[in-house]
């Protein structure tokens, strides 16, 4: 009875304030500014998406792009509450001390506690109203856009209603302990900005860094927006929320009863400690839960990486050796180490056991920029300009001598790498790579654990008779996407083992999982080819590519399998590049088969090869056949020109050449006793060599290193490199006719915010006449 009593004190406290407020100007013309902000944005962004449909092009992720993106109007609305809460709570309880209201309310049977409960449901009806200005735009993109993704833009929305709570707690807090409204007003900006930055603060600390790293309420609606709902940040509100509606009854409570220093003190450490106790509990990795409300689940590791962590047993270890000396040493300092826990992240949520450390320490590294940042100095002068330039302790860095006590990172050239480590003692490297992404993303990471649980897939080079090797840092080899420990697409990173094989003195035995046969310069000697043969008659896998001008050759490898290499190189007519470089296109066939091309077909990727010839399968025995890639119907076999570079290009049909649709990679696959042989043959080496990988195909926006992954994939019977594609998204058009721009913009900017500011004077006008 008593409990009811007092909510009905607090709500008729709240409707009482709530006529305040919307009696008073300053909360419609809050509203109003609110309204038009957001709808300048939306008109620009929604805009743009018009404009491009209207110009043909295709839509992706409409409600992404225009709520959650990059330039998504979510993201930009909390500098907009930043600012705006403050003047509507600034008057909350400062208005009572100012007409000194608060003394009938101190000597009335109400309880602090329903005044400050009342007060605060009051922001939780305006907070609703800013909400509810959003809620107009969303509702009309909901009626706008195709498949439009609700719990996305849902979650976004009850982030922001969060931060409008926490931060009207706080400003009832401030306008609790003084008189004046716009000390009020300023008081809540300072603590807003404290809890903005304080995430900065004492982070080369452990023990700091946790704390003040909770306490930041910076960015803590950003997951939200993304569409990612985890308890750790609803916790986060509605604890700060708790603490300064806490403080607030308390701070009434001391001034309505006089109360010893001692006891205020006391109560007040409880409330903190209470606070810090909840944050702790409640930001473990094993009290955390996700709900990812995206259509696409983007924020969750897929299915296949789930997989492979719910096999994992037993503590997982991922010890990161940071160099002083190396490029990327800043990623692993310890004022970024929040940071680099969200790399893995999606990891911890479902292997909450995950342990990471880190290791210190300077040793010589291939970093160019040292020789021009401290010229002229020694190796122990730039360790200490170093720690000198970073506020470093000398002493937290082993020294070259110690840390090749604990292990030798000299094969990794001393670059910043993490070990991955098993309770059973099973290691794994994770690298940097050399790209503008940098640190290993989902496929790494999980063909590395994988490893840990699946035997790795032996991939086997020939040697000799002219084939690509390996070990070559050249344009026509194979180092790149063979074992580049450094390069994000290399097999050696995707999880595979590879090898090289001399066909004449090595055998061909069950390590071998794939034999790649590349580019044979000279045909293979009778007891090599007749290894291979051997090799294809049991089943085994191999992906063989051939080369222009290698057709005798290559022809004696693939005769068995019915497949016959073309005479001549194929070329088209191509104004950016050689006509030599034919654009190869997937295949609707290839895209039904392999789930790895389904996608790169429907967006209309290409592969581009710079001398490949035809594949002719019309004698396949046998064998499921299926091409990869073709050429457009413009290409044709060039038998005449031979001069790649001053040569005239015309097809001649009286030189049996013709413009037609070619194969230029395929796969062939059947049953061969119990297991599933498959292979894979493409009409070019050239186009996942080394210069292929690393070039820009002028006009052709090329996807080479996608061959690599694809045809990998299937060889190793899906098991690596790992499948991390999410669902395709599908609101991808918008339902309004061509010309509408101009009426959204008017909307938006002009009909919309205007309706607001009439309702405002309305209800001001009417309360006046009352």
């Amino acid at each position: 009875m008593k409990l009811n009593s007092n909510i009905k004190t607090a709500i008729r406290v709240a409707k009482i304030e709530l006529n305040s407020m919307f009696y008073s100007p300053v909360a419609w013309l809050v509203l109003v500014i609110f309204g038009f902000q957001i709808g300048m944005s939306f008109a620009q962004i929604y805009g743009e998406q018009l404009r491009y449909q209207d110009m043909g092009y295709d839509l992706w992720s409409v409600t992404s792009g225009v709520y959650t993106g990059m330039r998504g109007i979510l993201p930009p609305i909390q500098r907009y509450i930043y600012l705006y809460i403050p003047l509507i709570t600034m008057g909350l309880m400062s208005r009572e001390y100012q007409s000194g209201s608060i003394k009938l309310l101190y000597s009335s049977p109400v309880k602090n506690t329903s005044i400050i409960i009342g007060k605060f449901l009051s922001m939780m009806v305006y907070g609703g109203a800013l909400i509810a200005v959003l809620g107009v735009f969303v509702i009309f993109s909901a009626i706008t856009i195709v498949n439009f993704d609700y719990p996305l833009v849902l979650s976004g929305m009850l982030g922001l209603y969060l931060l409008i709570l926490a931060y009207s707690a706080i400003g009832l807090f401030m306008s609790s302990i003084t008189k004046y409204q716009v000390v009020a007003a300023i008081g809540t900006l300072a603590v807003l900005a404290v809890l903005n930055f304080i995430g900065d603060v004492g982070q080369d600390y452990d023990l700091v860094r946790h704390i003040t790293y909770w306490l930041s309420i910076t960015g803590r609606a950003y997951p939200f927006i993304d569409g990612l709902i985890a308890s750790d940040n609803i916790f986060y509100f509605l604890i700060v929320i708790g603490f300064f509606l806490a403080l607030s009854i308390l701070k009434l409570n001391t001034e309505k009863t006089i109360t010893p220093l001692k006891i205020k003190v006391l109560k007040y450490c409880v409330i903190v400690f209470v606070v810090l106790i909840l944050g702790y509990v409640s930001s473990t990795p094993y009290t955390k839960y996700y709900y990812d409300a995206t259509y696409t689940k983007s924020n969750t590791l897929a299915k296949e990486s789930q997989d492979v962590i719910k096999n994992l047993d037993g503590d997982l270890t991922i010890t990161t050796y940071v160099n002083l000396l190396d490029e990327d040493l800043y990623n692993g300092l310890p004022r970024n180490r929040n940071n680099d826990f969200k790399r893995f992240e999606k990891y911890y949520r479902f292997k909450p056991d995950i342990e990471m450390k880190y290791v210190y320490y300077y040793d010589k590294s291939n970093n160019s920029s040292l020789e021009w940042r401290f010229p002229n100095k020694t190796f122990e002068e730039r360790v200490e300009l170093l720690c000198q330039a970073n506020n470093l302790k000398r002493d937290m860095f082993m020294s070259p001598e110690e840390i090749k006590n604990i292990i030798d990172l000299t094969p990794e050239h001393n670059k910043f790498i993490r070990i991955v480590e098993r309770e059973n003692g099973q290691r794994a490297y994770l690298r940097m790579f050399n790209d503008n992404t940098k640190h290993p993303e989902e496929a790494e990471i999980t063909a590395t654990l994988k490893r840990f649980i699946s035997p790795s897939p032996t991939v086997a080079f020939s040697t000799g008779y002219g084939s690509r090797e390996i070990d070559n840092y050249g344009g026509r080899g194979f180092y790149l996407f063979a074992k580049d420990k450094w390069f994000r697409q290399s097999l050696l990173n995707n999880g595979f083992d590879t090898k090289t094989i001399n066909l004449d003195t090595d055998p061909i035995d069950e390590s071998i999982n794939v034999l790649v046969i590349s580019d044979l310069r000279e045909p293979l000697s009778t007891v090599a080819l007749k290894k291979v043969q051997d090799y294809i008659a049991k089943g085994g896998n191999l992906f063989i590519l051939g080369e222009y001008s290698r057709r005798e050759n290559m022809n004696k490898l693939t005769a068995s399998l019915g497949v016959t290499f073309s005479d001549g190189v194929l070329v088209n007519r191509n104004e950016y590049t050689s006509p030599t470089v034919v654009v190869g296109y997937f295949t609707k066939d290839a895209a039904q088969k392999f789930p790895m091309y389904e996608r790169l077909h429907k967006y209309g990727y290409v592969v581009a090869l710079p001398t490949s010839v035809a594949l002719d399968y019309s004698n396949v025995r046998g064998f499921e056949v299926t091409p990869v890639l073709v050429s457009d119907t413009t290409a044709w076999l060039e038998r005449e020109t031979t001069d790649f570079v001053d040569g005239e290009f015309v097809c001649n049909p009286e030189a049996g050449e013709r413009m037609d649709k070619y194969t230029l990679l395929l796969t062939m696959n059947r049953k061969v006793g119990n297991k599933e042989q498959r292979i894979v043959i493409s009409g070019d080496s050239d186009f996942i060599a080394n210069e292929a990988l690393t070039s820009q195909f002028a006009g052709i926006s090329a996807s080479n290193y996608s061959i690599i992954n694809g045809s990998f994939r299937w060889l190793s019977y899906e098991q690596f490199p790992i499948d991390t594609r999410k669902a395709d998204t599908i609101d991808s058009r918008i339902r309004l006719p061509k010309g509408c721009r101009s009426i959204v913009n008017w909307f938006c900017m002009g009909i919309f915010p205007l309706c607001i500011m009439g309702l405002g004077i309305v209800t001001i006008f009417r309360r006046q006449r009352k």
